[in-house]
Order: C-alpha cells, then structure tokens, then sequence
C-alpha cells in the first residue's frame, strides 16, 4: 500500500486522499494495523457481577468479527479469553450463562473459567496431550472505572492512551452511572466510519449543520486539545443554559462547560454531559457503511433534556446527513485532497497524522 503523508504542519498540510475512503486496500489494512492494535470498550462490569459468569461476544462483528469472552470466575478474578474450542474449532459459549466450568458442545472438551484445560473425551491415547496450546487463548483487556476494553495486539498501553480522560475528569462518579437502554440505540450511517470520525473532531460545522446546538453553545470559545492518542473538544454553554459544576482543583473551574467531547482513538467517543456521560463506538461494517452505537449512562436524570446534552437524537441525524453526503462527494473524480483550518480543524488533522503513522507501520 503507497504510503500516507499528512504534514506535521497543520498550516501546510492537506487532507487525507479521496482514495482513502474508497479503497478496499486500506480499508482491509486497517483491520490489522489499526483496530486490532487498538483498545475496544466491550460492556461494563454490570454485566459479569456473580462469579461464574460467562459473557460472550464478538469484538467489532462486521468487521474483525472475532469471537471473545468474558469470565468471572470462582475466585472472583475477569477473564478475557479466545472464545472458541481449541480442538476443532467450534464457539465455545454461545450466550451469557453462570457456569462451574465451560464446556464445547461439539466434543465435550472441557475448560476452567480461567481458559485453562481441564479434560477431553476418548483422548487417553494422544501424544502430549494436553499442551499449552490446549489452553483458551488470552485477550489483553483492562477495566477503567467499571468499563471493560480489549484489544487483540495493543499498539500502546491503556493506561497511555487513557491518562488525560482520567486526569481531567478526576472527581467524575463513573460507578454510580446507570445505563440507560431506553436512551441507547445504534444508527446506521451509510459512509466510511473516518468521515463519520472527521466530523465529530471538529466543531467547524456547529453553526452550519446543528442549529439547536449552536443556540446553547458558545461557538467563540469553542476548543479542541490534542494529546498523543486523544484529544479534548470542549463545549462552553452560553449564559443561562445547563453546565457542570466545577470542583476549585478542576482546570476548567470558573468556565461554565456545556460538554467535554473525548475522542480515544480511533472510534471512541466519551460525551460527557451534566446528565452523565453518553458513549459512541464508530463501527465499520463495509468501507462505505458504519455502525454507530449510542450507550447511555445517566447519573443526574434532573437534567436530561437540557443543553449541549439534549437532543442528541435530532443532532446525530443532522451529522449523518451531512456525512453521507460527504461521502458521495468522495466518489468524485475532480475531488482529491481539501486544506485543514489551522483554526478549527486540529482535531482532524490530529486524527490524520495519528491514520498515517499506523498505517505507514510495517
């Protein structure tokens, strides 16, 4: 694949290549050289409270479509482990159970909730038997707050990758955040997941595509702060409307925040309201279709439906119009590269650089 090259200097460089969006190259490259290397929320801790449960899942279906699983087991310890049979094959769990020990239903071949052996029918006769490789292949994961992420072959440490989120939101009760379904739902969008990415980095397009945004955000004072695998928009709330009250060690105290807008590369996204915190994964499914999951996580349900936190539906619909057409615009054949706003767009550019360093890695 020819390699990328955005410039470091944002006043110089232009946007990736309308290729990019197109190619079925890249979009098979990134399986490995990007999501595979990177940390993927997978649920929260609610999901695996009793020792002996089993919760399995696929880590981005459509896409990766790997089959995992999450364990709890007797001693209380979380697993997350390779979710299928080491003997043939076949998917071990197939739905979330409380279990003493897993075992596949194709042959009988039993596992600890830990992923190790323990036994396996009619095989008294085989030669070094059981080996290492009998064993249910481990998963790194790590538990931030009470979410779960796994990654396949972390390109970098979560702790790396998550230290300004925790640094600037010290204070934040994640634990007492209940998840809302009634509030989650997942959108289909028919682009290339980084348009979709591109247009939540910058607040450029607020005063032109999200009028009722714009009423309750100061547009002004909007801003965007890069850091090596995220970056920071924050949303400042006009006089009168709903924003956050501020510890006096807070960074921010004395601003009346509307948002923080967090983006963890390459496709999560942490929106954090005075309500709580609504969480968008950006999935692909096909290099011109993507699946955005909306979770929400509600922690002061008095102020649902107020500020930059309200209507979150109408603003993700009004985002995938303009994306979607965004993305015919890339089948053009006079468009090729566009220029970055120094001003506004350090977020995409951030995103960009961030695309080609992985990409370019061999």
């Amino acid at each position: 694949m020819k390699k990328i090259y955005i410039d470091p200097d944002i006043r110089k460089a232009e946007t990736l290549p309308s290729e990019f969006y197109r190619s079925d190259e890249v979009y098979n490259s990134l399986k490995n050289k990007v999501f595979k290397r990177s940390w993927q929320l997978i649920c929260d801790t609610d999901k695996l409270k009793i020792p002996g449960t089993v919760y399995p899942f696929t880590l981005l279906e459509g896409y990766l479509n790997e089959p995992l699983l999450l364990t709890r087991d007797l001693k209380d310890y979380i697993h997350c482990l390779s979710n299928v049979c080491t003997h043939r094959g076949n998917i071990l769990v197939e739905s979330s159970d409380t279990v003493k020990n897993m075992k596949c239903r194709y042959h009988g071949r039993r596992f600890e909730l830990n992923g190790c052996f323990r036994s396996m029918p009619e095989c008294e006769d085989a030669l070094n038997f059981p080996r290492p490789e009998d064993d249910l292949s481990k998963v790194p994961f790590e538990i931030w707050h009470k979410f779960i992420f796994a990654s396949i072959n972390p390109g970098i440490t979560h702790k790396a990758a998550f230290k300004p989120v925790t640094d600037r939101l010290e204070g934040v009760k994640f634990n007492e955040m209940m998840f809302e379904p009634a509030r989650s739902r997942d959108y289909l969008v028919k682009c290339n997941w980084a348009l979709y990415v591109e247009n939540y980095l910058e607040g450029f397009h607020i005063p032109y595509v999200h009028s009722s945004l714009n009423e309750v955000i100061d547009y002004g004072s909007y801003s965007t702060e890069l850091y090596d695998h995220c970056n920071l928009q924050t949303g400042i709330a006009k006089p009168g409307e709903e924003c956050f009250t501020l510890y006096e060690t807070s960074p921010d105290y004395g601003n009346e925040i509307a948002a923080y807008y967090w983006w963890v590369f390459p496709n999560l996204m942490l929106n954090y309201y005075p309500w709580g915190l609504s969480i968008n994964i950006i999935k692909p499914l096909a290099k011109d279709l993507t699946k955005v999951s909306f979770l929400t996580y509600i922690s002061d349900a008095s102020k649902l439906d107020k500020g930059a936190g309200a209507g979150l539906d109408r603003v993700e619909r009004e985002d995938e119009a303009i994306v979607e057409m965004v993305q015919k615009g890339m089948q053009s054949s006079f468009y090729k590269t566009g220029r970055y706003s120094p001003k506004r767009e350090q977020g995409v550019h951030h995103f960009h650089r961030l695309l080609a360093e992985y990409l370019n890695n061999e």
